[in-house]
């Protein structure tokens, strides 16, 4: 009976050991107590919680969300918008212009006017609000490139086409030599100094940095072509100032079969051979050289042109003082000079008196067939006539 006994009661417990029901249980309480307090609390998380109020506002979260959504944000290629510069970066600066990438400036189009070696922060400045070209599609980060310097250099050529409507004279530095002259910057543009236009020295390195006088020659934005000339303005300059009449010593530059060309204050004129003496001249190179200093007489000009027309012949003291002593008529040129104005001044009066007495002469003769008598036709016998040949 102890046996029996024995028996069941170990065999009850070896089938509860492997019960599969019993397991499960003893793990579920083993979970529970091991979860801490901050485990529970984050499993019943369920984030901030957020409080909206429109009060005081004339427009809802919804008309905001609206308006976003219909707002373009399309950039094109030369666009031209404002925006500003938001930090500099290497090799140019960051550009905040309402896009949904800031956009890039490169300092080679930061500027015009951008001299050799310059950084971006000398060109422009942090914070700095402008205007912008776009000149480039989206990249894939969505970042546009922009420009200055074509913004500047449309407004540069449209100064320079007003410029040269008013044909007025401007100063211009030269920056560069090269073969056939030299290169200057007019507002920012290269313009080409031909070396025949240039007054007084020669194109060379020594003239860089030099401010000249200028006036255009030649203005074509089409063919990107600004052609300038020194020696027009400076023929413009002194001619305002010259009048027929004056002397002005000169350098004789060149002879020729004609005449001579002298160089008066950076202008040509034109010494011609019948107005050097009234003497006849057999040889020129007898009377004048090259490089010879003269004083001569201005009889005419061309201020459009920029052209005199020169004489020593009227400072001459006795007719062929130039083929004689050419010294001597230049030392006595103011001298003889009022001499010969006071001299066309007579020969003037003399002319206006003559032409008075022609028009007093007709005046009379008017009066003598005005003193006939009136009641005499004198186309009485024209009738006549006439009469007769109609009967």
């Amino acid at each position: 009976m102890k046996l029996s006994i024995a028996l069941t009661f170990s065999m009850a417990m070896g089938a509860s050991a492997f019960a599969p029901s019993m397991q499960p249980k003893q793990t579920s309480a083993l979970n529970v107590e091991t979860m801490t307090r901050f485990d529970r609390l984050k499993k019943n998380y369920k984030g901030p919680t957020i409080v909206t109020s429109t009060e005081g506002l004339d427009f809802s979260y919804e008309d905001f969300d609206k308006a976003v959504a219909e707002t373009d944000y399309s950039f094109n290629r030369n666009d031209v918008v404002k925006g500003n510069i938001v930090q500099y970066d290497n090799g140019g600066a960051i550009v905040d212009i309402g896009a949904k990438a800031s956009a890039f400036l490169p300092t080679q189009e930061s500027s015009l006017f951008l001299e050799q070696g310059a950084s971006i922060e000398s060109t422009v400045d942090l914070d700095q609000e402008m205007e912008f070209q776009i000149i480039s599609e989206e990249d894939e980060n969505g970042q546009l490139l922009v420009s200055v310097r074509r913004i500047q250099y449309r407004q540069a050529w449209e100064k320079v086409v007003a410029q040269q409507a008013e044909d007025e004279v401007f100063e211009a530095e030269v920056v560069a030599v090269n073969r056939g002259g030299a290169i200057c910057l007019v507002e920012g543009l290269r313009a080409f100094l031909p070396g025949s236009h240039l007054t007084g020295q020669l194109p060379t390195e020594d003239i860089i940095g030099q401010k000249l006088p200028l006036k255009f020659l030649e203005v074509n934005q089409d063919d990107n072509k600004l052609v300038v000339s020194n020696r027009r303005a400076v023929v413009e300059q002194q001619m305002s100032d010259l009048s027929r009449g004056d002397i002005i010593p000169g350098l004789v530059k060149a002879l020729k079969p004609y005449g001579a060309f002298v160089e008066v204050g950076g202008m040509s004129g034109l010494l011609h051979i019948s107005q050097i003496s009234y003497d006849r001249i057999e040889d020129l190179e007898k009377v004048l050289q090259p490089g010879q200093q003269v004083k001569c007489m201005i009889i005419d000009h061309d201020k459009v042109n920029g052209r005199i027309a020169l004489s020593t012949k009227t400072l001459e003291p006795e007719p062929g003082d130039m083929l004689r002593d050419s010294a001597k008529v230049f030392e006595l040129a103011e001298e003889t000079a009022k001499k010969y104005h006071e001299r066309m001044e007579a020969e003037r009066k003399a002319r206006e008196e003559a032409a008075k007495d022609i028009v007093m002469g007709l005046g009379d003769s008017l009066d003598d067939l005005s003193s006939d008598d009136d009641s005499e036709d004198p186309l009485a016998d024209v009738s006549d006539n006439l009469d007769s040949l109609l009967s």
